[in-house]
């Protein structure tokens, strides 16, 4: 059995509130999780804490709830964690599962993210400073996974694989921080 700062066999982080969603289905045969990527989201944008992005990712946002609400509550979507402000964190989807966080995308040539990789969001916005508080516990998670996955090999933002698409997890996002925080070495950050 897997210690509470471990990722257990069946995928579960100790560390992290289990709230399961249905937004998830297995991987392909054969594949092997490869990727971190780093995400950010607020609901509604901008605005943090609550049990929005929760509910979003069980299927269960109210879309009369807040007017931006009622274009994205009939989507299915999810992530394996949320790292809030206050470093707390929830995990969505079990890691040896598919969560569906990436969408359309590509990473060294490889298409299907979702199916190699393992989705984190971080309450935040593109723009805003995220805290001190989400890189440590940013830090803690990425060296949990890469010692439960030594196949990881890479850790890219959203927009890197979806440049087209996405922006997250944007310009006030500190790289260097989160490499220094989580012991990656740089080439990690190699994208090509």
């Amino acid at each position: 059995m897997a210690g509470k700062h471990a990722i257990s066999e069946d995928g579960w982080y100790g560390h992290a509130i289990r709230v399961p969603s249905a937004n998830s289905d297995d991987r392909p045969a054969g594949v092997v999780v490869a990727l971190i990527v780093i995400h950010n989201i607020s609901l509604p944008p901008g605005r943090f804490g609550g049990d929005s992005v929760e509910r979003l990712f069980t299927n269960r946002l109210d879309p009369d709830a807040h007017p931006y609400f009622s274009g994205i509550a009939a989507l299915r979507v999810s992530a394996h964690f949320l790292v809030s402000r206050t470093g707390g964190l929830t995990q969505f989807v079990s890691t040896s599962r598919r969560a569906w966080h990436a969408g359309t995308s590509e990473w060294r040539g490889m298409g299907r993210c979702n199916d190699y990789s393992i989705g984190i969001e971080l309450e935040g916005t593109d723009e805003r400073p995220y805290t001190g508080k989400q890189y440590l516990r940013l830090g803690a998670l990425t060296r949990a996974l890469v010692g439960r996955y030594p196949s990881i090999i890479g850790v890219a933002g959203h927009s890197e694989i979806a440049p087209d698409r996405k922006t997250d997890p944007g310009p006030a996002f500190e790289w260097k921080r989160f490499m220094t925080q989580s012991g990656l070495p740089q080439g990690f950050r190699n994208l090509t």
